[in-house]
């Protein structure tokens, strides 16, 4: 029997990349997962027949998590096909890298209401069904110490992640709720290539030079949905 054997899992934004990585990886171990989307069906849909050939169980549901009827209906399709929430990551975020003088309401909205507003909006849906023993993690990222230029508005949201998590580790610890935040480095998926990201451009880049030059450009804005 594998660990999350009977065990329901939800991943914001599993159409690709991170997300679909970890929503195949929890199906490998046992767990029912809703694959949630925003815009790509066809991405959730192919990881949810990749986890069913494999002899999982996966649904794919739609939803912004910005909006909060949405992203309780994301929770609710859970319970709905599977009965129960064990496991909630958040993983649903965008960057765009830009300099001081491009950055738009607009951009720092989109930003904070995915990355950021998203996060709480599901969380507290999935509070509500999580019992003793759930676990919660969120995706942050290195961009929170790193802090390269032109990240301004998207490190900034990935520091607001980091703060959040210890402050509801610590409002739902007494209910015996893990709350964590993962924070990857810099990982080959759609989005980096569709970013232009030079990966080995910044694996390789000398010792004596700070890793930040590698992100010293502006990148396009990518979704991880």
């Amino acid at each position: 029997m594998s660990k999350l054997t009977g065990k329901v899992a939800v991943v914001t934004g599993a159409s690709k990349g991170i997300g679909a990585a970890i929503a195949k990886s929890l199906a490998a171990e046992g767990a029912s997962v809703v694959v949630n989307y925003a815009s790509s069906k066809a991405g959730a849909d192919t990881v949810v027949a990749a986890i069913k050939a494999a002899g999982g169980k996966a649904v794919a549901v739609p939803g912004d998590v910005s909006k909060a009827a949405e992203a309780q209906g994301i929770i609710e399709a859970a319970i709905k096909n599977f009965g129960r929430l064990d496991i909630l990551v958040n993983n649903s975020g965008v960057y765009e890298y830009v300099p001081l003088e491009a950055i738009t309401e607009e951009h720092f909205h989109r930003h904070f209401n995915i990355n950021v507003l998203g996060l709480l909006l599901v969380t507290q849906a999935a509070v509500k069904y999580l019992g003793e023993g759930g676990s919660i993690i969120n995706m942050g990222s290195v961009a929170s110490r790193i802090t390269s230029p032109n990240s301004a508005v998207y490190s900034g949201t990935k520091a607001a992640v980091d703060a959040i998590t210890i402050v509801l580790s610590r409002e739902l610890g007494p209910k015996k709720i893990r709350v964590n935040t993962l924070s990857p480095g810099i990982v080959e998926t759609e989005g980096t290539h569709s970013g232009r990201f030079n990966i080995e451009t910044f694996i390789v880049s000398p010792a004596s030079e700070p890793s930040w030059l590698a992100f010293n450009h502006t990148f396009p804005d990518v979704s991880r949905s």
